[in-house]
């Protein structure tokens, strides 16, 4: 009985049966959509009342390819989408009006386009963490897939030699992610829902960058996540103190009995990448973990 193995399988797999369907005879049944194999029908995949299907298969394959990346936790990179590295900050401003409200917002773009280099900068240090023992990646840079700050971050880990995520999502206008993702990470979502889940499912420290309704959208979820108790805090770094006073007055909530004190305490204000780092390394000191 040395020599008896038993098969591991018996059925033929999906890929099998879907080349043998594409290969059969055409008759009026066969050419008929619904002798289609259920998982190779667009049609069907694409009704209505297929939205939980199409849910499942949005929160299950990204966490496929990060399982066969070993990838086990990451550094997340929120922020605007507008905000230019400074040489075309300042082309943006050479091309401005000599006076009106164009060349007001491309002087306060000049502003910020400094921290495109910083968001580049924290990418290229958080991309040398070391693997851990059982060969596992940690603070893989992730971001939203975009230009300006999201470029600035997979291209800080593309600068190391280090790979990167991309969730985009798509929109009405045409996209497509920045050249310094990772080809293998990079991911397409329909549902912002889902999107936003892989965002956090993984995180372990999130630098949230000056940023319009879509950073807002994000940010704040989190704030929320963690303010309810359903995940557990993590680093929140707001870059940009300056911006984030300005456009959102934190300790009004407080005084208008909205939040409480303590949650001011959610997140910390950087100004510089190593500050960053040195805070999202001290949290997690002596921790064991990330």
């Amino acid at each position: 009985m040395t020599d008896t193995k038993v098969p591991d399988r018996v059925f033929p797999r999906a890929k099998q049966d879907a080349e043998t369907a594409a290969h059969g005879v055409t008759t009026p049944q066969t050419a008929h959509p619904a002798y289609r194999l259920a998982f190779q029908d667009m049609d069907f995949l694409l009704r209505e009342d297929l939205r939980p299907v199409r849910f499942q298969l949005e929160l299950l394959k990204p966490e496929l390819i990060l399982e066969e990346a070993k990838i086990a936790s990451t550094f997340v990179f929120y922020g605007s989408a507008r905000i230019p590295e400074p040489v075309k900050a300042q082309a943006m401003l050479d091309a401005a009006p000599a006076d009106g409200p164009q060349r007001k917002i491309a002087e306060r773009l000049v502003e910020k386009s400094r921290y495109y280099d910083v968001a580049r900068e924290l990418a290229q240090m958080v991309s040398n963490f070391p693997l851990d023992e059982a060969g596992m990646r940690h603070f893989v840079v992730t971001s939203g897939g975009g230009p300006s700050i999201m470029e600035a971050a997979n291209r800080g880990a593309l600068d190391v030699g280090a790979e990167s995520i991309a969730l985009n999502i798509v929109l009405p206008h045409e996209q497509a992610p920045n050249p310094y993702v990772t080809p293998a990470l990079s991911m397409q979502f329909h549902y912002f829902a889902l999107r936003k889940m892989h965002f956090l499912l993984h995180a372990r420290a999130l630098a949230a960058f000056p940023g319009g309704f879509g950073t807002f959208d994000e940010l704040f979820e989190l704030l929320t996540l963690i303010q309810t108790g359903k995940i557990k805090p993590i680093p929140i770094l707001l870059y940009g103190r300056a911006f984030w006073e300005r456009v959102v007055d934190f300790p009004a909530l407080v005084e208008e009995g909205v939040i409480s004190e303590r949650d001011l305490s959610l997140f910390t204000f950087c100004e510089t990448a190593q500050e960053g780092w040195d805070i999202v390394r001290k949290y997690y000191e002596g921790a064991g973990t990330v």
